[in-house]
């Protein structure tokens, strides 16, 4: 089978298409063959040694797939052959990965396989935020920075599907309008200069949670922002900074800065909580209360494109490596 490999982490560069051995499910495993891996900005950062865990070598990028079974192990129930699925996988830039049981499920009609690839880690990551770290109550006004991407839009639309205002903020006007087509109430510009002022004129209750995946120089302008007793979310850091905050201010708004790990979340403390979640997510979309947006899809040969556009945040939704259409 092909797959996108590389034997050092030194650059984006050192992959290539290689062929590799097909993949044989053992006990408890299946075999996918991978229709589209979604590409975030972690994914990207993993694949440069950049992210606090660093892969094995030789290393085949991409966690999440959707795509089809093409065979069972020993002692799987509940799958067969042809079943459309996403799964987490370990090396998704192929044509072919396993899969323990326990990490796939049934992809819902009418989810096409990019939305399914880029669903599981977005989407569990806004719900477990929102829901279970900031408490969020139906009525109280949300604030998701980045907004229009591929965590930022999950946000937006589970934050409006728990009963928030949704304000969002992203960079550009067509990513407004993704966000503002999700859910959002509100959409905000986030040049840094004169934007506490704007978000005022705008919210001039105040806001009650900021998700923020960015955490970039809005930082401090949007947790200066927060009422009394509001929850700043912590979940990433696509502005490639780690900014600093005052310990006072907590202290003076009664506030709240809380950190949300999905890979802690849902592989190290509460694996059951998460998959939880998750297929309640997945109920979501089978209702079609929940329409996840799929963002820009590169063919396999263009799989350097992938990574870099990933890295770059500048992306709407989450990116896709598309590998297979049939």
């Amino acid at each position: 089978m092909k797959a996108i490999q590389a034997d050092n982490l030194n650059s984006i560069d050192s992959y290539r298409v290689v062929e590799l051995d097909m993949p044989e499910p053992g006990p408890a495993e299946v075999r996918i063959r991978i229709a589209a891996c979604g590409v975030g900005y972690v994914d990207a950062l993993v694949s440069l040694g950049r992210y606090q865990v660093k892969p094995p070598l030789p290393h085949v990028p991409g966690a999440e797939v959707s795509g089809w079974i093409e065979s069972v192990g020993s002692g799987v129930t509940g799958f067969a052959p042809g079943d459309r699925v996403l799964a987490q996988v370990r090396g998704g830039f192929a044509e072919y990965a396993l899969a323990p049981v326990t990490a796939v499920s049934r992809i819902p009609d009418g989810m096409r396989f990019d939305q399914a690839a880029g669903f599981r880690v977005n989407y569990v990551t806004a719900l477990h935020g929102l829901r279970d770290r900031a408490h969020i109550k139906p009525g109280e006004t949300l604030l998701v920075i980045g907004a229009a991407g591929g965590v930022g839009s999950a946000a937006v639309q589970v934050g409006k599907l728990l009963g928030a205002r949704v304000v969002a903020v992203a960079s550009t006007p067509e990513k407004r309008a993704l966000a503002a087509q999700s859910g959002a109430e509100i959409t905000l510009d986030r040049e840094p200069a004169g934007w506490r002022d704007r978000l005022k004129e705008a919210v001039p209750g105040g806001i009650d949670v900021v998700f923020d995946p960015v955490s970039g120089p809005l930082l401090q302008p949007a947790f200066r922002s927060l009422n009394w007793g509001g929850r700043y979310l912590v979940i990433g850091f696509t502005s490639g900074e780690i900014p600093a905050l005052p310990v006072n201010l907590p202290l003076l708004k009664g506030a709240a800065l809380v950190g949300v790990d999905y890979r802690q979340f849902s592989a190290v403390f509460e694996a059951a909580a998460a998959q939880r979640e998750f297929d309640e997510l997945l109920a979501w979309v089978a209702e079609g209360r929940l329409v996840p947006p799929a963002g820009r899809a590169f063919a396999f040969d263009r799989y350097r494109e992938a990574l870099t556009y990933a890295l770059s945040g500048e992306g709407i939704a989450k990116t896709i490596f598309e590998v297979a259409s049939k």
